[in-house]
C-alpha cells in the first residue's frame, strides 16, 4: 500500500519534470506517450488500494519541515473521501490527456503542455491525499500555479495573459486568507495535522471556529470561484478546451469544496460556518445560472455552469451532507468533463467558431458527438433517470429535511437554479445542434472514443449510489465514515422531492424547446443581434466586474497616480533634482569668483584671516 500511495504522487511528477526538461528534444510521440502512460499508472495503483482498502491510514514518507515545536512532514492520508478523490481525478485527467493528443497535434508547444498537465494533475493529488495543512497548501498553491500557466498557454495573445494573471490574483486573495487560518490553528493547537486538529475541534470555543472556518470558507471560495470571489473563472475560458476541463472537471475547482468537507469536523460545530457555506453556495449557484441563460461564447456558459454546480457542492456542505455533495462533485467531473471536451470537438470541427448563434447543424455531421453531448447535457439538466439527476436530487432532499428558517428558502432557491440549469442547457443544444447540416472538419477518432467512457459514467455511474429505496447506494455505505450522524429518510418523502425535481427539470426542457426548437431558432438568432437590458446585464454577469473595478481598482489606480505623481514625482524627485540644481548653480556662482591672478587669491585669504582673527578677538 505504501508504495502504491507514494506512485500516484511521484508518476505524474515524474512525467512532468521529464517533459519540462527534455521534451523540446524528444519526438512528440515519446512526450505524448510519457505524459499519458504515467497518469494511467496513476490510475491503476489507485485502483490497487481500493481492492486493499479496509480502514484509514496514514503514512509517513519523509521529513520535510521541522523548526523548534513546528514539524510538517511529507504525510499522506487516505479514507474514503480521499481515495474516491483519487480514482475519479486519475481517470478523468487520464481521458483529458489523451484527448489532448487529438487537439494538440498541431500546436508546437506540445512538451510545456503535456509537462504542466502531469504537474497539474501531482498538485491536486498532492491537495487530496496530504496529511497536513502545509502539504495540502503545497497542492494548493501548485494548481494554482499550473492553472495561471495552462489559462495562459497562448500568451502570444494579450486577452490570454491577461485571463491567466486574473486567475492567479483573484484565487490569491482567497489563499491568503487560508495561509492566515493555518497560522491560527497551529497556534491554537500546536500541531498542522489535519487528523490531529479535527479531532480537537470540540476543545476550542464556538466562536473560535467560527473565525477559523469563515477564514477556511474565504480560501475556498477563491479557489472554487464562489461569491465574492467568482469573476475568473468565466475569462479563464481563455486556454485550451482540454485544459477547460481539466481545471472544471477533476482539479481546482472542486479544491475549495474538499478544502471545506476535510476540515467540517473541526469548524462543524458552528451554525454560523454551516449556514454561511450553504448561503454562499445558494446564492452563487443561483448566480451563475442566471448568467448562462444569456451567454453567446459556448465555454463561457459552461464556465458559469461550473460556478452553478459547484454552488450545488457547497450548499450540500453547508447543509452538513458530506456524502451528497462528494457524490456530486464527482458526477459532475464525469459529466462536466465530457461536455467541455465535445465542446473542443464542436469548436474545432466548426473552423474554431465559439458563438452559438454562429454553430448549429453538428448533428447531422457527427451523429457520435451529438449523443455523447446530450448525454452529458441530459446529466447537467438533471433530467429523471441520469447521473446528474439523482445526485443533485440528493442534495436538494437534505437541504429540505434539514429545515429552518434558512435551509428552506435556500431549497427554493436550489429549485429554481435547477430550472434555470435545464433551461440554459437546452437553450445551448438546441442552438448548437438545430438547423441545417452544415460543413465540419474530421476530427481525430482519439478526441471523440475518449467521449464515450465518460458518457457512459456520466448516465450510469450513480447506479452504484442509487436512493435507498431503489437500491442499494454502495458509494454511500462507502463514504458514511464522513458523516457520523446520518439522517433517516422515509421513501415517501424523497420519491415525492424527487418528483418536484424531476418536473423541475423537465419543464425547463419544455420551455427551451418551445424558445428554440424548430423555426423559433432564427427568430431567436434574430432577436440576439438586439439584446435588452436585462440580456446584456446577465450577459456581463450582473456588471460584477465593473463594480469590483469601480470600489476597488479605480481607487488603487487613483491612490498609485497621486503617489506617483505627487510623492514621488512631486515630492521626492522634485527635491532631489531641487538640490541638485542648487549645487550646481552654487558652483557656477563661485566657479565665476575665480579670476586666476594669484594676487586677488592671497588678499582674499588675507582677508578671511582677518575676519576670522577679528570675531576670536570679539568673543
Amino acid at each position: 500500500m505504501k508504495l502504491s500511495l507514494a506512485l500516484i504522487l511521484l508518476l505524474p511528477f515524474f512525467g512532468g519534470a521529464v517533459n519540462a526538461l527534455l521534451g523540446r528534444r524528444l519526438p512528440r510521440r515519446v512526450v505524448e506517450l510519457l505524459a499519458c502512460g504515467v497518469i494511467g499508472g496513476s490510475f491503476l495503483c489507485a485502483l490497487s488500494l481500493l481492492v486493499s482498502y479496509r480502514t484509514p491510514v496514514k503514512v509517513e514518507f519523509a521529513s520535510w519541515l521541522a523548526a523548534f515545536d513546528f514539524h510538517a512532514p511529507v504525510t499522506l492520508y487516505l479514507d474514503s473521501l480521499s481515495l474516491t478523490l483519487s480514482l475519479m481525478i486519475t481517470f478523468v485527467c487520464g481521458l483529458i490527456h489523451l484527448y489532448s493528443v487529438g487537439y494538440m497535434k498541431d500546436d508546437p508547444g506540445y512538451g510545456r503542455y503535456f509537462a504542466l498537465l502531469n504537474l497539474f494533475v501531482f498538485a491536486m493529488l498532492t491537495l487530496i491525499l496530504a496529511e497536513n495543512l502545509p502539504l495540502l497548501y503545497l497542492g494548493w498553491e501548485g494548481v494554482g500555479f499550473c492553472s495561471y500557466a495552462l489559462i495562459g498557454f497562448w500568451h502570444r495573445e494579450e486577452k490570454n495573459a491577461d485571463a491567466g494573471r486574473k486567475a492567479f490574483i483573484v484565487t490569491r486573495i482567497g489563499d491568503t486568507f487560508l495561509g492566515i487560518a493555518m497560522v491560527w490553528i497551529f497556534q491554537l493547537f500546536g500541531t498542522v495535522s489535519i487528523t490531529e486538529v479535527n479531532a480537537m475541534g470540540f476543545l476550542m470555543p464556538v466562536g473560535v471556529l467560527t473565525g477559523i472556518g469563515l477564514l477556511l470558507l474565504a480560501g475556498a471560495t477563491g479557489k472554487s470561484a464562489q461569491i465574492p470571489l467568482m469573476t475568473w473563472l468565466p475569462d479563464a475560458m481563455a486556454g485550451p478546451t482540454p485544459v477547460s476541463a481539466l481545471i472544471h472537471a477533476a482539479t481546482m475547482v472542486t479544491a475549495g469544496v474538499y478544502l471545506m468537507m476535510r476540515m467540517m469536523p473541526l469548524v462543524g460545530a458552528s451554525t454560523v460556518v454551516h449556514a454561511a457555506t450553504a448561503l454562499v453556495g445558494g446564492v452563487t449557484a443561483f448566480y451563475a445560472a442566471t448568467c448562462a441563460l444569456a451567454q453567446r461564447d459556448l465555454k463561457r456558459l459552461l464556465a458559469y455552469s461550473t460556478m452553478s454546480q459547484v454552488g450545488y457542492m457547497m450548499l450540500a456542505t453547508g447543509a452538513g451532507a458530506i456524502t451528497a455533495a462528494t457524490n456530486h462533485l464527482i458526477v459532475h467531473a464525469f459529466f462536466k468533463a465530457l461536455l467541455f471536451l465535445g465542446a473542443g470537438c464542436i469548436i474545432s470541427a466548426c473552423h474554431h467558431e465559439q458563438d452559438l448563434f454562429k454553430l448549429g447543424g453538428v448533428r447531422k455531421s457527427n451523429p457520435l458527438l451529438f449523443a455523447c453531448f446530450l448525454a452529458g447535457a441530459a446529466c447537467l439538466a438533471g433530467l429523471p433517470l441520469t447521473g446528474g439527476f439523482f445526485s443533485k436530487d440528493a442534495i436538494l432532499m437534505e437541504v429540505f429535511q434539514k429545515g429552518g428558517a434558512l435551509a428552506w428558502p435556500l431549497y427554493g432557491l436550489g429549485l429554481v437554479t435547477a430550472f434555470l440549469t435545464s433551461l440554459y442547457t437546452f437553450r445551448m443544444v438546441y442552438l448548437l445542434f438545430g438547423g441545417g447540416a452544415r460543413q465540419t472538419k474530421e476530427l481525430p477518432r482519439v478526441m471523440l472514443f475518449t467521449l464515450v467512457p465518460l458518457a457512459f459514467m456520466a448516465l450510469f455511474g450513480e447506479l452504484l449510489n442509487l436512493p435507498e429505496f431503489l437500491g442499494h447506494a454502495l458509494l454511500a455505505d462507502f463514504l458514511s465514515p464522513l458523516s457520523p450522524l446520518p439522517r433517516e429518510h422515509s421513501s415517501s418523502p424523497e420519491l415525492l422531492l424527487m418528483t418536484v425535481a424531476g418536473v423541475t427539470s423537465l419543464a425547463g426542457l419544455a420551455i427551451a424547446h418551445y424558445r428554440y426548437g424548430g423555426a423559433r431558432r432564427a427568430a431567436r438568432t434574430a432577436e440576439a443581434e438586439a439584446p435588452s437590458l436585462l440580456v446584456r446585464f446577465l450577459l456581463n454577469g450582473w456588471y460584477v466586474d465593473e463594480l469590483y473595478r469601480l470600489l476597488f481598482v479605480r481607487p488603487y489606480e487613483a491612490i498609485a497616480r497621486f503617489l506617483w505623481e505627487r510623492v514621488d514625482n512631486g515630492g521626492i524627485d522634485a527635491s532631489l533634482d531641487g538640490i541638485g540644481t542648487l549645487a550646481v548653480n552654487s558652483g557656477e556662482r563661485l566657479g565665476s569668483w575665480t579670476t586666476g591672478r594669484l594676487s586677488a587669491y592671497l588678499l582674499s585669504f588675507a582677508a578671511g584671516a582677518a575676519v576670522i582673527v577679528g570675531w576670536l578677538a570679539w568673543i
